[in-house]
């Protein structure tokens, strides 16, 4: 089964163009963390397994996560895009074992655009909306245009925990991307401009590819 992988930095707007990718390409979008949030709320054999270590606070094993895939795209008929997966070496090379990653889309996003990106982000406490302060502000200073809701800044969004959370992803992501590379599928797409502008980059080098 043929495969696209997304990658990017937080902030860097992977979630916004998997989802439009998937909406206008027709790609299956394939997010992890939703797959094992979902599992673990039915309550199948796999979300029990994992649910023992989401309880526990850790991380939930790579094998159990690539099971997990393997029963979702068991049935399914055509390109996966996975969005902020693999995030290590290791998960890469579980999944070449069950599909074709045919391009790794690479996401550049300047670093200080990033934390101006997270920490202006604000999102509704009521419906998870999601805002910036300078791209895409309420109508009405911390409330919510959709629910009316109160909106506030993550814990995660402040500096010091951005700036932590990109070293983080440096250091996990950088051999990762080289290794992407050295198979000759890996594409590099500057992350910077609108929504729009990212979009057509993207689509435009994947014309080459699928």
């Amino acid at each position: 089964m043929i495969a696209l992988v997304l990658l990017g930095p937080p902030g860097s707007g992977k979630g916004t163009q998997a989802a439009k990718l998937a909406k206008e390409l027709r790609f299956i979008h394939i997010s992890t963390g939703d797959m094992l949030r979902e599992a673990i709320r039915q309550g199948t054999p796999i979300g029990l397994k994992a649910k023992n270590y989401v309880d526990r606070g850790e991380l939930v094993p790579d094998k159990l996560v690539i099971e997990l895939i393997r029963e979702k795209i068991a049935n399914t008929d055509g390109v996966l895009l996975f969005d902020g997966y693999p995030r290590n070496l290791a998960q890469a090379k579980m999944l070449d074992d069950i599909v074709i990653v045919k391009a790794a889309i690479n996401l550049h996003v300047d670093e200080n655009k990033i934390l101006e990106r997270l920490t202006k982000r604000r999102t509704c406490k009521r419906c998870g909306a999601v805002y910036n302060l300078e791209t895409n502000p309420p109508a009405i200073p911390g409330k919510c245009d959709k629910c009316g809701g109160e909106l506030y800044q993550r814990s995660d969004d402040t500096e010091s925990v951005v700036r932590q959370r990109l070293s983080v992803y440096k250091e996990a992501t950088l051999p990762l991307i080289e290794y992407y590379r050295n198979k000759g599928v890996l594409i590099e797409i500057n992350g910077d401009g609108t929504i729009e502008e990212v979009f057509e980059r993207i689509r435009e080098k994947l014309g080459d590819v699928i």
